[in-house]
Protein backbone atom coordinates (compact mmCIF):
# COMPACT_ATOMS: atom_id res chain seq x y z
CA UNK A 1 0.00 0.00 0.00
CA UNK A 2 1.64 3.33 -1.04
CA UNK A 3 1.81 5.92 1.97
CA UNK A 4 -0.46 8.94 2.20
CA UNK A 5 1.36 12.05 0.33
CA UNK A 6 -0.63 14.48 2.82
CA UNK A 7 -1.30 13.70 6.29
CA UNK A 8 -3.19 16.37 8.46
CA UNK A 9 -3.19 16.07 12.13
CA UNK A 10 -5.96 17.79 14.06
CA UNK A 11 -5.27 18.54 17.81
CA UNK A 12 -8.10 16.56 20.32
CA UNK A 13 -6.27 17.64 23.59
CA UNK A 14 -8.78 18.35 26.71
CA UNK A 15 -6.99 19.95 29.29
CA UNK A 16 -8.50 21.26 32.74
CA UNK A 17 -11.33 24.16 32.26
CA UNK A 18 -8.95 26.24 34.51
CA UNK A 19 -6.01 25.70 32.12
CA UNK A 20 -4.82 29.54 30.94
CA UNK A 21 -4.28 28.17 27.43
CA UNK A 22 -7.33 26.59 26.81
CA UNK A 23 -7.49 23.18 25.13
CA UNK A 24 -8.42 22.77 21.47
CA UNK A 25 -11.58 20.14 22.30
CA UNK A 26 -13.30 23.00 23.68
CA UNK A 27 -12.20 25.61 20.60
CA UNK A 28 -14.40 22.71 18.40
CA UNK A 29 -11.40 20.65 17.25
CA UNK A 30 -14.06 16.85 17.35
CA UNK A 31 -15.81 19.14 15.03
CA UNK A 32 -13.10 20.06 12.83
CA UNK A 33 -11.61 16.88 12.61
CA UNK A 34 -14.79 15.27 11.41
CA UNK A 35 -15.96 17.62 8.64
CA UNK A 36 -12.13 17.84 7.88
CA UNK A 37 -12.59 13.63 6.68
CA UNK A 38 -15.81 14.49 5.60
CA UNK A 39 -14.33 16.87 2.85
CA UNK A 40 -12.08 15.19 1.82
CA UNK A 41 -13.87 11.95 1.22
CA UNK A 42 -16.35 14.16 -0.49
CA UNK A 43 -13.87 15.55 -2.98
CA UNK A 44 -12.53 11.73 -3.95
CA UNK A 45 -8.89 12.14 -2.62
CA UNK A 46 -9.16 10.22 0.44
CA UNK A 47 -5.56 7.85 -0.84
CA UNK A 48 -3.49 11.12 -1.52
CA UNK A 49 -5.09 12.56 2.05
CA UNK A 50 -4.75 11.44 5.27
CA UNK A 51 -7.08 13.22 8.53
CA UNK A 52 -6.08 12.63 12.01
CA UNK A 53 -6.41 13.10 15.44
CA UNK A 54 -4.04 14.22 16.98
CA UNK A 55 -2.82 14.61 20.98
CA UNK A 56 -1.52 17.23 22.28
CA UNK A 57 0.17 19.51 19.67
CA UNK A 58 0.90 22.14 22.70
CA UNK A 59 -0.19 25.18 20.81
CA UNK A 60 -3.72 25.20 22.00
CA UNK A 61 -3.89 28.89 22.79
CA UNK A 62 -3.78 29.23 19.21
CA UNK A 63 -6.24 26.44 18.66
CA UNK A 64 -8.44 24.52 17.60
CA UNK A 65 -4.84 23.75 16.02
CA UNK A 66 -3.99 21.81 12.13
CA UNK A 67 -0.63 20.56 11.09
CA UNK A 68 -0.15 19.59 7.62
CA UNK A 69 2.73 16.82 6.75
CA UNK A 70 4.78 16.61 5.04
CA UNK A 71 4.96 20.27 4.66
CA UNK A 72 4.68 20.94 8.59
CA UNK A 73 2.29 23.66 7.95
CA UNK A 74 0.39 24.51 10.86
CA UNK A 75 -3.11 26.37 10.94
CA UNK A 76 -5.45 27.84 13.52
CA UNK A 77 -8.87 26.40 11.95
CA UNK A 78 -11.97 27.92 13.50
CA UNK A 79 -14.93 26.75 10.95
CA UNK A 80 -15.40 24.15 8.42
CA UNK A 81 -15.78 26.75 5.56
CA UNK A 82 -11.62 27.42 6.55
CA UNK A 83 -11.54 23.63 6.07
CA UNK A 84 -12.64 23.71 2.10
CA UNK A 85 -10.63 26.59 1.55
CA UNK A 86 -7.10 24.75 3.43
CA UNK A 87 -8.23 21.92 1.47
CA UNK A 88 -9.15 23.21 -2.09
CA UNK A 89 -5.96 25.92 -1.90
CA UNK A 90 -3.56 23.88 -0.15
CA UNK A 91 -3.67 20.23 0.14
CA UNK A 92 -4.93 20.45 -4.01
CA UNK A 93 -3.86 23.67 -5.20
CA UNK A 94 -0.48 23.19 -3.38
CA UNK A 95 0.05 26.50 -2.03
CA UNK A 96 -0.61 27.30 1.60
CA UNK A 97 -3.27 29.50 3.32
CA UNK A 98 -1.50 32.30 4.42
CA UNK A 99 -4.01 34.16 6.49
CA UNK A 100 -5.19 30.79 8.20
CA UNK A 101 -1.57 30.66 9.88
CA UNK A 102 -1.01 29.77 13.35
CA UNK A 103 -0.44 33.16 15.07
CA UNK A 104 -0.94 35.06 12.55
CA UNK A 105 -5.01 35.95 13.44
Amino acid sequence: MKPYDIHVFVCMNRRDPSDPRGCCAEKGSEAIRDYFKKAVKARGVPGRVRVNQAGCLDQCQFGPSVVIYPAGIWYTVRTTEEVDVIIDEHLLGGKPVERLLMGTR
